[in-house]
């Protein structure tokens, strides 16, 4: 029983280990860039041009407040690059919501949990799809599945996040 509760604390240790290294650090690594014009559902980060959210969460300089994330209200092509991090797990449609930010940007970056990242890639209270990637960044959007049980468990309880 002693070597049972040994291996649960180990990888108990090992996967919160492993998200504060993807979500925390990673993330933070990668968004410090500040390189991009725009920077969709920023959440509280300043991606360094103009932040977009549907809800103002942070005083964060260059926001712009949309309705709807499908139907942004920017003319096509208007930005060199969109920084999309940790938005598109929430969305109800990755594939519309690609198209346009790719209608809006030339290109984009998503910044995705990964699948060895299992407390983000498999939350299922706050995410809808599962991307089948081993990377952090990506400049195409990769193959995604919908989140086993998470429609279910969402439409119960409801979904911290709303994208």
């Amino acid at each position: 029983m002693l070597y049972f509760l040994a291996l649960v604390a180990t990888v108990t240790a090992v996967i919160v280990f492993l998200h504060w290294y993807s979500y925390s650090y990673l993330k933070k690594v990668i968004v410090s860039r500040r390189s991009w014009d725009l920077n969709i559902c920023c959440g509280t980060t300043d991606g360094g041009g103009v932040n977009v959210d549907i809800v103002q969460h942070a005083d964060v300089p260059n926001f712009v407040r949309v309705e709807n994330i499908y139907r942004l209200p920017f003319a096509d092509q208007q930005f060199d690059t969109v920084l999309c991090s940790h938005t598109i797990e929430h969305v109800d449609y990755p594939r519309r919501f690609d198209r346009e930010l790719r209608r809006v940007a030339k290109e984009v970056v998503y910044v995705l949990p990964p699948i060895w990242d299992l407390a983000a890639a498999l939350n299922a209270w706050e995410h809808k799809w599962l991307f089948l990637t081993m990377r952090k960044v990506h400049r195409t959007l990769p193959r995604c599945t919908p989140l086993p049980f998470a429609r279910k468990l969402q439409a119960r309880v409801g979904q911290r996040v709303t994208a």
